[in-house]
């Protein structure tokens, strides 16, 4: 008969790591256990020379390297390789050994770990003090509304079973450095419903849901939100959109809408492509608006050699702009194209000892959406990682002995063992 047994050696006894002092605080409307439990005495720092290019520059490659696995050409596609940064970076902060190794080799992190550039990121991104404001939608609006400043949340969630003992140096790292504290849930319940809730508030209800689903083996979920809400500086609200032919990719073409405005903008033409920045109003922020020649690829204009051409080459110009409309959004199952990636380590054979024995990556969930018209930009992405213990079932599995097979009856603390066997033909007595 079928025998269902773990895909993985069974280990069933967490690290009786310290479980650090913590204090109760109020955590908004998520749901669930209303306590966040943050370590006493840590407030979080003011980073000092961080090296911000570094990072940055890992991100943008591994952002493209994600989009070249993940995107297909015939389908839009939108991801936050920032977000996606973020949980990775707060994974960082407990792992080890090859899984760390890994981490920094497909993230571009540095040795001593991304966790100070990723706070002096928030520090300057950052417009919003908790979660953003849903706006008002569907509000009229005309071309001598004043456009207003822009609206950014991120947000660093750390759920973990009730009563589940957590490495003190990662609890220390993602208070400090990420403004993570301990959220508990009870991972046999519905917390997929409390993390759920919390990524709605997040992205001002623009994502109502990370995951369909947790296993009940799950003992910690790290999650982080990414949202935006900001005005182009120049709407394109006085130009009538033109009614046109868009090409797609297999050479058949749509109706639309494009959008069009002339105004003093910066651009930067190269070999095969055009480049507009459209820059949001009353911020750092802007667009780049990357338009390959007819034929050519969309992915090569992502890349960081092509996206450093840009930057360094932007000029500032009269430019006449043809840009339609977009609202779409991507779901993707992140453990696929990270093993293409030469991530595997997280998700077998991991060492997550910095924060618990026995955790390995069992879901790795991003969602992302973007909403572009003539006023400006709203989008929004969740990165969700969810760590099993190698203990349960992380995946189903059916084991069928219908087949000579081998035994050994063990002591189990030691591995000794009492005996050893195989079965060639059970219904024989000898």
């Amino acid at each position: 008969m079928p025998i269902d047994v773990p895909g993985r050696m069974l280990r069933r006894e967490f690290l009786a790591a310290a479980l650090v002092a913590v204090a109760a605080a109020g955590c908004g409307r998520a749901g669930g256990d209303s306590r966040v439990l943050t370590i006493e005495g840590v407030s979080r720092e003011v980073p000092k020379d961080a090296p911000v290019e570094e990072v940055v520059g890992g991100i943008t490659a591994f952002g493209h390297a994600l989009y070249a696995a993940g995107a297909k050409a015939a389908r839009n596609t939108v991801m936050s390789p920032l977000s996606i940064a973020y949980a990775f970076g707060m994974a960082r902060a407990g792992a080890a050994g090859a899984t760390a190794t890994a981490l920094d080799k497909v993230f571009g992190f540095p040795t001593a770990g991304p966790h100070s550039v990723f706070n002096a990121l928030t520090r300057e991104i950052v417009t919003v003090d908790g979660p953003p404001p849903p706006p008002e939608r569907g509000a009229e609006r005309d071309a001598r509304s004043e456009s207003g400043g822009p609206v950014v949340g991120i947000a660093n969630g750390l759920f973990t079973q009730k009563g589940m003992p957590v490495g003190q140096d990662f609890l220390r790292t993602l208070a400090a450095q990420y403004g993570a504290g301990v959220r508990p849930v009870d991972f046999s319940a519905d917390a997929a419903g409390t993390i759920n809730a919390w990524v709605d508030e997040q992205t001002a209800g623009r994502i109502e849901k990370l995951f369909d689903r947790l296993d009940p083996a799950t003992r910690l979920v790290i999650a982080n939100a990414v949202y935006l809400k900001a005005d182009w500086q120049h709407a394109f609200a006085e130009d009538d959109p033109e009614d046109a032919a868009f090409t797609r990719a297999d050479g058949s073409t749509v109706r639309t809408k494009l959008m069009r405005q002339r105004s003093a903008l910066r651009y930067a033409f190269g070999a095969g492509r055009q480049a507009v920045e459209l820059p949001y109003a009353k911020s750092e922020l802007a667009m780049w608006v990357l338009v390959p020649a007819r034929g050519g690829s969309p992915a090569e204009l992502l890349t960081p050699q092509t996206l450093r051409q840009v930057a360094g080459g932007l000029t500032a110009g009269s430019v006449g702009l043809a840009l339609p409309a977009w609202d779409f959004g991507t779901d993707l199952d992140l453990e696929p194209p990270l093993r293409k990636l030469g991530l595997g380590a997280v998700f077998d054979d991991a060492d997550f000892s910095g924060i618990a024995e026995g955790l390995f990556i069992g879901q790795a969930v991003h969602r992302a959406n973007i909403s572009v018209d003539e006023w400006g930009t709203e989008a929004a992405a969740v990165t969700g990682l969810a760590f099993p213990v190698s203990g349960m079932l992380g995946r189903d599995v059916e084991v069928r002995a219908d087949h000579p097979f081998a035994f050994a009856i063990v002591h189990s603390p030691t591995s000794a063992p009492l005996f050893i066997g195989h079965v060639a033909d059970p219904t024989a007595t000898s």
